[in-house]
């Protein structure tokens, strides 16, 4: 299965620049997803972070972890359209290699638990075989302002 950012798009809330998936490229409903994150010098924050040795921020590599596993998560909520996932908590957060332009992010990302309105997610960053990030995410259904 392949999904591209316009399939992605008609389920996250999230836009340019903030969109941290490219593509969806395994999906298994209520139990695991993986995304892809094609890293560009062309990123906003590449400019800053750091000029003349450019490294993607941890937490943009966390939110492309919560971002993929929102996409699964989004999928299975009735009215969708009317809800937002909010981040809760960010356990365990490790960050093993910096992730440069030219990287493409391999996003794995796993339920660990799921109620109504809560969900745990475990989640990994891989850049070829090796292990770039990963985290546990706990995040909460929450209604979308009108």
């Amino acid at each position: 299965m392949i999904l591209d950012t316009n399939d992605i798009q008609k389920i996250l809330p999230h836009r340019y620049p903030f969109l941290m998936v490219d593509a969806i490229v395994e999906m298994e409903r209520l139990k695991r997803i993986v995304g892809i994150k094609n890293v560009t010098i062309n990123e906003y924050f590449f400019a800053g972070h750091f000029p003349g040795q450019p490294v993607m921020p941890g937490v943009l590599i966390v939110e492309a972890m919560a971002q993929t596993g929102g996409f699964l998560l989004l999928q299975e909520i009735p009215e969708r359209e009317s809800k937002l996932l909010y981040f809760v908590a960010i356990d365990d957060a490790r960050f093993r290699r910096p992730v440069v332009p030219g990287d493409q992010l391999r996003i794995e990302v796993d339920v660990v638990s799921w109620r109504t309105t809560f969900c745990k997610l475990a989640g990994k960053a891989m850049v070829g075989n090796e292990l770039a990030a990963e985290a546990t995410l706990m995040c909460k259904t929450v209604d979308r302002r009108a």
